[in-house]
């Protein structure tokens, strides 16, 4: 193989597995940019180097591709209680190896597709999974109830804190954010960020956990939630 044609499928990797990172990072995941970049690209190298090995090398390598992605797949999976957090993290980086293996058997257009299909999803199937947890949520069992969360911490990460928080409960399709509030009182030194969230089911051990984690977070002083109400007809 040509160092030219390696280096066209090298860099076709690099820019598809980009365009899937750009959209993962965008919304704060955490693999992004990077992680899916390389992913793409190694997967493609390991295709390119079989195809140098010849023989039955190409078959055997995309086969442990498929098989070393499952255990990076499995670092950004973890179970918390009853829930199981970083599937579509890990189902996306074993798509970006796909892509990736594409582009170094030279079928860069099918390479191509893939990568429109993955971003596809993540934008328009997303919206879809909302509206199905929003029905879920509506027709669940009775006993709502509400939530105000409050986290006290230093101005200059106010908005760190707020997109962690959005982030950990958008992790639960149990729990639904109905206002998220910053107040800075006049000459204090700090910002109070109040959320209030709603759940069909009480979730206090989700909040007690959430709260664990924002409190380990720098500059932050100060983390609470409290039930402001129950509902038992929704």
């Amino acid at each position: 193989m040509e160092r030219l044609e390696f280096t066209l499928r090298l860099f076709a990797a690099l820019a598809l597995g980009a365009a899937i990172g750009i959209e993962r990072q965008w919304r704060q995941r955490s693999a992004g940019l990077r992680t899916n970049t390389l992913v793409s690209m190694g997967s493609a190298a390991f295709v390119l180097l079989s195809i140098r090995i010849g023989g039955d090398a190409t078959g055997r390598i995309a086969s442990y591709i498929v098989s070393g992605i499952g255990f990076l797949g499995a670092g950004v999976i973890m179970k918390d209680g009853l829930n199981v957090q970083g599937l579509n993290t890990a189902a996306t980086i074993w798509c970006s190896a796909a892509v990736g293996a594409l582009c170094g058997v030279g079928v860069l257009p099918e390479a191509a597709i893939l990568s429109a299909a993955i971003m596809l999803t993540h934008l328009i199937l997303r919206p879809v999974g909302i509206w199905l947890s929003l029905l879920t949520f509506h027709n669940a069992a009775p006993l709502q109830t509400d939530y105000l969360f409050t986290i006290k911490c230093k101005p200059e990460v106010e908005n760190h804190i707020r997109i962690l928080l959005m982030r950990m409960l958008e992790e639960s399709e149990k729990l639904l954010l109905k206002s998220l509030s910053s107040d800075e009182p006049n000459g204090a030194p700090y910002v109070m960020i109040v959320a209030e969230i709603k759940s069909a089911t009480p979730q206090d051990s989700v909040l007690e956990r959430v709260a664990s984690w924002l409190t380990i977070e720098d500059k932050v002083a100060k983390v609470s939630w409290e039930i402001i109400g129950t509902q038992t007809d929704l």
